[in-house]
């Protein structure tokens, strides 16, 4: 699937893509509107439909990924609330084998996440994958989402990378359009970001499973899979 020989970048996601989507899944669509419907003393159907809305609402935006915004908004401690399910935070298959077999040769592996800074804090206590890269970059930091034009063009300033050799492996598809419109050649999709629902049949960009399909090899730099 991936002529290792043609990559001298890659970036990869963090939810989704290394991480099971699982922890987010749970929390944000149901953890977080039981929590907000005892609050408030409503049903719970009312505080998930309420909060559901408001989430759509910003989707797409750096407000949906800011545990800063939200808590705003809800009047509650999301990172706290967060931090009690962080037991629930899990690699994806084969991820940290991977990680480890990028490292040990020629590319560069930059994670680029939506995720909030705090996001990551919480998630890397947990399960700290941070010495596999060569550079963290948070969408945050560069004032735009993946989603838009400007994230590229941000990565571009602060990291240099030839579009044309860079492999980026995300689920989530409207980043993928926007990375393939910046001029990114090789693009990947995870077919079952989140480890309980199920496997997604119909993706406009190629798909894996587990990162085993793809896996460069151990002990040559320039391995075809």
């Amino acid at each position: 699937m991936i002529n290792w020989d043609s990559i001298d970048t890659v970036l990869l996601d963090m939810d989704g893509t290394l991480l099971d989507l699982h922890f987010d899944n749970y929390f944000w669509l149901d953890h977080l509107p039981r929590l907000y419907a005892e609050k408030h003393g409503i049903p719970a159907a009312d505080a998930t439909a309420a909060l559901h809305g408001r989430f759509d609402g910003r989707q797409g935006t750096l407000d949906w990924y800011s545990l800063d915004y939200w808590s705003a908004q809800l009047d509650m401690d999301v990172p706290a609330l967060k931090q009690e399910l962080r037991h629930m935070i899990r690699l994806r298959p084969h991820a940290l084998e991977f990680l480890q077999r990028l490292h040990a040769g020629p590319r560069e592996v930059v994670l680029v996440t939506n995720a909030h800074r705090k996001t990551l804090d919480i998630k890397m206590a947990q399960v700290d994958i941070t010495p596999w890269f060569d550079r963290l970059v948070v969408s945050h930091d560069l004032a735009a989402p993946k989603e838009d034009q400007a994230f590229w063009h941000a990565l571009q300033a602060l990291h240099p990378f030839n579009p044309a050799r860079t492999l980026l492996i995300d689920d989530t598809e409207s980043v993928l359009q926007s990375a393939h419109d910046y001029g990114i050649a090789h693009l990947l999709t995870l077919l079952q970001p989140d480890s309980q629902l199920q496997k997604r049949l119909d993706t406009r960009f190629p798909g894996i499973h587990h990162f085993d399909e793809i896996m460069p090899d151990a002990h040559s730099a320039s391995a075809i899979t």
